[in-house]
């Protein structure tokens, strides 16, 4: 991973004893297609951190925080919005993604029967 990860601030990713927690499988596939597009030479790292910076200031300036403070949704949501300033990918795509992807069978992220993970978007 070459992607330079703030250790404090605002757009540090969670961590418990130095290493990134990822309380979800998905969080895990978020943090990994940023990196992953970051490497790729999609965008810039400063790109990725200001609007990773510009979400969670807006979260923390919301009234409405009836939702509990979810790093890695804002940071998909950050990524939505380099890619969609990019023109990589347009807001309608990442929705109808987002859904087919919400409506994944439980148990979709564990193993198979096999003993084999499913990694696959």
């Amino acid at each position: 991973m070459t992607a330079p990860l703030d250790i404090e601030g605002p757009a540090a990713p969670p961590r418990s004893n130095g290493e990134l927690v990822f309380a979800e499988p998905w969080e895990s596939r978020a943090f990994g297609m940023a990196v992953t597009l970051y490497d790729a030479g999609a965008f810039s790292w400063p790109e990725f951190q200001a609007a990773l910076i510009a979400r969670i200031a807006a979260w923390e300036a919301s009234g409405e925080r009836d939702e509990p403070y979810n790093y890695y949704g804002l940071w998909l949501d950050a990524l939505e919005d380099v890619l969609t300033g990019l023109c990589a990918v347009s807001t309608d795509e990442v929705i109808t993604r987002a859904q087919s992807l919400a409506q994944r069978l439980p148990g979709h992220d564990h193993r198979d029967h096999s003993g084999h993970h499913d990694h696959s978007l």
